[in-house]
């Protein structure tokens, strides 16, 4: 059993906080991982993307080569489409609506959700009107793994014991948010 992953975003979208979230279930349930990320310009809202590969055997390299990811899980739309040739013909990919506009030729959203859409399989949320109807417009990322984590080969019980510890320091208001805005996003990918 083995997974590819890409994820996607720009800076301060918490891609990062996904990842920690899923390597740490992949280590609790006994898989192997291997994770490459590139930050990019992410201070200042500039691309953020890792490779993440899961495995109950060993994996020999992070990177996934083109056209081998199983999914790409992103939390903005015009991100996904950057990385669709990373996607095998039977991939998922699983995005955002949102767009997060840090550059003055952004296309227009539809026809970025429309490339998306002819892509194959997709799984298209409107992550912010989700993370604000769980309490925190901040936890669109968490939106994200929860739309992704029906096609994710961990459990959701160590998905959501991670997104707890993950979010622990900041205090149980916010532990409670993200994970409310997790059952949301899984419940708008249905």
């Amino acid at each position: 059993m083995k997974q590819d992953i890409i994820l996607a975003g720009v800076g301060g979208q918490g891609i990062l906080s996904i990842a920690f979230v899923i390597d740490n279930a992949a280590l609790a349930e006994g898989l192997s991982f291997k994770q490459a990320e590139v930050h990019g310009m992410a201070q200042r809202g500039g691309a953020v993307q890792s490779h993440m590969r899961l495995s109950t055997n060993r994996i020999w390299s992070d990177l996934i080569p083109k056209g081998e990811a199983d999914m790409i899980l992103s939390v903005e739309p015009l991100e996904a489409l950057r990385y669709l040739d990373y996607l095998r013909p039977e991939g998922l990919v699983v995005t955002s609506s949102t767009p997060f506009v840090n550059i003055p030729d952004y296309p227009p959203l539809e026809g970025v959700l429309e490339e998306i859409r002819r892509s194959g399989k997709h799984i298209i949320v409107d992550s912010e009107r989700i993370a604000k109807e769980a309490g925190t417009s901040k936890a669109q990322n968490t939106v994200m793994l929860g739309a992704a984590s029906r096609h994710v080969i961990l459990k959701e019980e160590s998905l959501k014991r991670f997104i707890g510890v993950l979010f622990k320091p900041r205090g149980e208001n916010v532990v409670q948010a993200n994970l409310k805005a997790f059952e949301l996003g899984r419940a708008a990918a249905e």
